[in-house]
């Protein structure tokens, strides 16, 4: 325990509404970070179930586009369609927390006649199948910048939890345990100075007892 001195007993409790105004800080900033996690949990599993619903729509064109043109056609199309997607990895902030999100330069969903090939000698089938798989790709770009928000936000929340948890369950303790143990040493500290101080002047009034007219000098002890 520091030493039971009355400095020390106001530095304790300053230390306590310290501590507990940064706890109140940290409860403030996790319920927001909570809140904006929620937010984006409906859009980020709404995103899954659109890309699961639309991959399997894509893959029936594509097998009837399979069945019309056949496998070596539609391979010989991969080479014509390919093109560079540039990801840019920018940093962003929320609620003073740093995280990174993807930035596609260019459009993800090309029209037909942008594709590179004559889409007028294709099957409908085939370029739905196409426009339909640029679109899961747009689709999976977005959740991935929601994945990595999320995560980054969700990894935030447990350290702020953990971070509370310690505040309230060991430093507050520890602190409330030096503040009543000090302020119960300087209270026993100070009635004991008020006995002695009391038997004092009992002493002084049994050695120097007034008189019912003026007063008399109090003999010397000794």
């Amino acid at each position: 325990m520091i030493p039971p001195t009355r400095t020390n007993l106001l530095l304790s409790r300053e230390k306590i509404r310290s501590v507990s105004g940064s706890i109140a800080i940290l409860k403030a900033r996790r319920l927001a970070l909570i809140r904006e996690f929620l937010a984006m949990s409906a859009p980020f599993l709404r995103s899954r179930e659109e890309v699961k619903g639309a991959y399997g729509l894509a893959l029936a064109r594509l097998h009837l586009a399979l069945g019309h043109e056949g496998e070596e056609f539609i391979a010989s199309l991969a080479s014509p369609t390919a093109r560079p997607l540039d990801v840019e990895v920018v940093e962003r902030s929320v609620m003073g927390l740093s995280y990174r999100e993807i930035r596609v330069a260019g459009e993800t969903v090309r029209p037909p006649d942008r594709r590179g090939y004559d889409h007028l000698s294709t099957s409908p089938h085939l370029e739905e199948a196409i426009a339909g798989f640029e679109a899961i790709l747009a689709e999976m770009l977005q959740v991935a910048i929601f994945e990595s928000r999320m995560k980054r936000i969700g990894e935030e929340i447990l350290r702020g939890s953990r971070r509370i948890r310690v505040l309230e369950e060991r430093h507050l303790p520890s602190l409330r345990s030096d503040v009543k143990k000090i302020a119960e040493y300087i209270g026993e500290r100070e009635r004991e100075s008020y006995c002695r101080l009391k038997q004092f002047k009992q002493l002084m009034i049994e050695r120097c007892p007034q008189g019912t007219g003026s007063e008399r000098a109090c003999p010397p002890s000794g």
